[in-house]
């Protein structure tokens, strides 16, 4: 979620639906003195828990459950940084392709089984199990053996990934992925309890008592519909003195206005703020913005267009630029929109990654100014020059984009700047279904597509893959050999050397917006009421978010 593409394919369908369910709620607390003597929170969720099953698990809120009732090797501390989980020792190979981890000998399961190296095996070799047909089973690429048998080419327990002993586990990759670590944090890569998931099967994970966990709480009440349940301490946590909550209490809240009024008669401790909401609750002195790894951007199709004349306009640079330099993304975050989303600054988002030597921020590293600013002059002279170039006077073309209400005024707003700054050109808005829309864009059925992305993990490249010629995500056909190349010294790192990475993700980014051939809008970002009796939450903006093992009342 996290990790999750608004649009492309059926498995990143699962994660859009992750990402564009709004991390509602990430915590509320009861506001009593009676439940802060005993540590119970109340929270409220946008949607419905899904599943506890973490091969299947791709929504938020299914999510936030699995990472307070599950951990795996490592999880996220706070600016993503990797801290230790189950796992007491890393050790990693000369060449970077086997990992060994030593596991602590004192985590249990909630049953009282101990966890051990098997139960990751298991994990690992169900979720990628075609059979199985997990939604996130994609990032395991690159783990020996992965692609080929979610390709149906080789048997899932040819996975690289196997028990030296009771206590200790190697993995085997087909090449160095930088941010193997990263992913280790992920429900997705949670060990799994043989033992329960056989017992229950196809209900594995479908409701609290067919659930088992081996983190800082355990699920009660769920009946697999109802829109309340519980999290309770579990009593058989290796690590449970760190753990200050007794109990978190979650209920489903769909409605802001219910929120807020559950937040202003002291029954919630956070809600979050959408629309007019935003504007009037911004000066309280309990508003608070979180980003969210989410990019929404504009991406051209450079291949299918009917009209020759549209298709070598949208391949043609300058035109690109000027749709681009007519659209102010200030007005459009703060006038239109106005629920705390901020103007793009590239297109992979802000506070998503630093600089491992100087701490700089990826997205002001790669600050390419022209790729984002609002520039009505410069606009003009690139589609007067892109026009003269293609020997027409106008263009015709249109706008697919989903039909929530976010979506349509985005539509709206790019129309209206396009169509009042650059004389000529007309546009079609269209705005579907989402299922339509990811429908269309698959099969490349559109001119330009109201696109977002959000970031799986805390690295730029779960960005910067999806315009390497092939991917999934290049639902517009872009081919640049100088990128295709970049991106593949990035995934497989030949140097070994972190900062020659980060300085080809620099050029990559670069590459993109040079070329203009996407159009960031803005970053989505969720605003909150919350109160100031919460302490110690963590808040990253990708990767496993919502980490109350350390969360108390003051």
């Amino acid at each position: 979620m996290w990790g999750m593409n608004f649009m492309l394919t059926k498995k990143h369908l699962g994660a859009l639906l992750g990402t564009l369910i709004v991390c509602s709620g990430l915590l509320a607390a009861c506001g009593n003195k009676s439940s802060q003597s005993k540590q119970v929170l109340n929270l409220a969720v946008s949607s419905d828990l899904a599943t506890m099953d973490p091969s299947h698990a791709s929504d938020t809120t299914s999510m936030q459950m699995l990472e307070n009732t599950g951990e795996g090797f490592l999880q996220l501390g706070k600016d993503s940084k990797i801290e230790k989980e189950l796992a007491t020792k890393i050790t990693t190979s000369k060449d970077g392709l086997t990992y060994t981890f030593n596991l602590r000998k004192d985590a249990k399961w909630s049953n009282g089984q101990p966890v051990t190296a098997k139960n990751f095996v298991y994990g690992w070799q169900r979720t990628v199990n075609p059979k199985t047909a997990s939604e996130y089973a994609y990032l395991y690429s690159g783990i020996k053996n992965a692609d080929a048998i979610m390709n149906g080419k080789k048997n899932y327990q040819t996975l690289g990934i196997k028990a030296v002993n009771k206590y200790q586990v190697q993995v085997n990759l087909e090449h160095r992925i930088s941010y193997f670590k990263l992913l280790m944090a992920m429900p997705v890569f949670y060990p799994q309890n043989q033992q329960a998931v056989e017992k229950y099967g196809s209900k594995y994970g479908t409701n609290a008592a067919k659930t088992i966990s081996n983190g800082p709480f355990v699920l009660k009440g769920w009946k697999g519909t109802n829109e309340k349940w519980q999290l309770a301490k579990n009593k058989n946590y290796w690590d449970k003195k760190q753990v200050h909550l007794t109990a978190i209490n979650f209920q489903v809240v769909k409605s802001p206005s219910t929120g807020l009024n559950l937040f202003q008669t002291g029954k919630l401790d956070q809600t979050q703020l959408l629309g007019s909401q935003v504007a009037s609750e911004k000066s309280s002195k309990n508003y608070v913005l979180n980003k969210s790894a989410t990019s929404v951007y504009l991406q051209f199709n450079l291949k299918n267009p009917a009209d020759s004349d549209l298709k070598a306009a949208l391949n043609n640079v300058n035109i690109r630029k000027a749709l681009s330099l007519t659209l102010d993304r200030k007005q459009l975050t703060n006038k239109v929109l106005s629920d705390g989303s901020l103007p793009a600054k590239g297109f992979v988002t802000s506070d998503l990654a630093k600089n491992p030597k100087t701490g700089t921020d990826f997205a002001a590293e790669a600050y390419v100014k022209d790729g984002v600013a609002y520039n009505k002059s410069a606009a003009k002279d690139y589609w007067t020059k892109g026009l003269k170039q293609l020997g027409v006077s106008k263009l015709k073309v249109s706008l697919l984009s989903d039909d929530d209400d976010a979506s349509k005024q985005t539509a709206e707003f790019v129309q209206s700047q396009w169509e009042s700054l650059l004389p000529g050109l007309a546009v079609d808005v269209q705005s579907v279904p989402k299922t339509v829309r990811i429908s269309r864009s698959q099969k490349g059925n559109f001119d330009i597509v109201i696109s977002g992305w959000g970031a799986d993990f805390s690295d730029p490249v779960t960005f910067l893959n999806l315009y390497q010629a092939g991917n999934s995500g290049d639902a517009g056909g872009y081919n640049n050999p100088n990128y295709n190349q970049l991106i593949d010294e990035i995934n497989n790192n030949p140097s070994n050397n972190e900062s020659v990475r980060w300085d080809n993700m620099v050029k990559a980014e670069k590459i993109l917006m040079n070329d203009q051939i996407t159009i960031p809008l803005y970053q989505k970002s969720n605003s909150f009421l919350q109160s100031k009796k919460l302490k110690n939450l963590i808040v990253n903006t990708a990767g496993p978010a919502h980490n109350y093992k350390k969360v108390y009342l003051k």
